[in-house]
């Protein structure tokens, strides 16, 4: 593992620069905490259907419960490299990979299954999967996270959307009950 981090960092740390770390800086912050909560506040607010609201807000909530039980299990001190932005507490999963992938990723979801306009959905879906690839890429770049948590964030968060998906949204009690 630490070879494949000491590669990824050295790739992405190659191209730091003053006007980069702006950009990444900016494009992490997508992932944090008030950015995912203000987006899932205004999507409950448009949204009309009372099912996806309330599975937008367990979704956000329910991922990030699960990163936070995985970073306090497996306890992975963050990287000791050149930080460019202040982090504190465990490194692994990464929360911003795994919660993007799976807020965001069930935004992508709704999304496909919602709007009817194809320009809108898959223009919308494209910026979403960009910006949640990105988002990891600039937890690396700011020396905040090894690249395997990135990756092992993005595969948690995949399989927690799957998850999420099957037992929870397509449940065929929501129906009943919503």
């Amino acid at each position: 593992m630490q070879l494949i981090d000491d590669k990824i960092y050295s790739l992405i740390s190659s191209h730091i620069s003053i006007n980069n770390t702006i950009i990444m800086t900016f494009i992490s912050h997508f992932g944090d905490a008030i950015s995912v909560v203000s987006i899932a506040v205004a999507a409950i607010i448009l949204l009309r259907n009372k099912k996806d609201a309330i599975c937008i807000a367990v979704n956000l909530s329910s991922v990030t419960l699960v990163n936070y039980i995985l970073k306090e299990i497996i306890k992975r001190p963050r990287p000791n490299i050149l930080r460019l932005i202040p982090e504190t507490g465990y490194s692994f999963p990464s929360a911003h990979a795994m919660v993007s992938m799976g807020f965001y990723g069930f935004l992508i979801y709704l999304i496909y299954k919602k709007v009817n306009n194809k320009i809108i959905r898959y223009f919308s879906m494209i910026l979403l999967s960009l910006l949640i690839l990105f988002i990891g890429i600039s937890r690396i770049y700011l020396g905040v996270h090894y690249a395997t948590d990135v990756i092992g964030g993005f595969i948690i968060g995949l399989i927690f959307l799957v998850l999420f998906l099957r037992y929870v949204y397509n449940n065929k009690r929501w129906k009943r009950e919503v």
